[in-house]
């Protein structure tokens, strides 16, 4: 059974040597980190979590969704994370598509000047403690009780929609100041 933290987090599956070895540690710690948090916060099989990518839903929930909509979706103020996670899908997918090489400030400097809040977002870093670059960033934006949290790396995106967490924050672990 796939958890939901797995279903956002991927480990590394190429690499040789010490810092692939160093960021599996890295992404795996990050994984349990992450499916220890939200597994506390969500509760039950995970059907208040809702996500996109190709990775298959956990069981329980909706399968999710790997492609965007043909019609263009609209930020929605008044609504609700999951009103605005087609919008959020949208604005990533079109930067990725744009700029593949896209890390943390792109991510949310492209998510601000579409509309969201940067002082709601939190992002991981884009290199490891000795330098090298991460498999991915996570990020996300706090919309009112619950979290779009979007992870990209690899030339993957997935996304999810879930409760914040207890400390009102939506990633666990280390993140970066966001002061751009």
């Amino acid at each position: 059974m796939r958890t939901t933290a797995e279903a956002v987090i991927t480990p590394s599956r190429g690499g040789r040597g010490r810092a692939a070895g160093a960021r599996r540690s890295g992404v795996v710690l990050l994984t349990a980190l992450l499916a220890a948090g939200l597994a506390g916060c969500v509760g039950g099989g995970g059907d208040d979590v809702e996500q996109t990518a190709g990775a298959p839903a956990p069981s329980g929930s909706a399968p999710a969704t790997s492609a965007p909509s043909t019609e263009a979706a609209v930020l929605v103020p008044g609504g609700s994370a999951a009103d605005n996670q087609p919008f959020f899908d949208q604005v990533n997918r079109a930067l990725i598509a744009s700029n593949p090489d896209a890390g943390g400030v792109e991510i949310t400097s492209n998510l601000r000047d579409n509309g969201f809040d940067i002082a709601a977002m939190q992002v991981t870093v884009d290199t490891t403690t000795v330098g090298v670059e991460a498999d991915s960033v996570q990020f996300s934006v706090k919309w009112g009780d619950d979290c779009l949290i979007g992870q990209y790396g690899r030339g993957e995106y997935a996304s999810m929609v879930a409760p914040a967490l207890g400390t009102g924050a939506c990633l666990i672990g280390q993140t970066r100041p966001i002061d751009w």
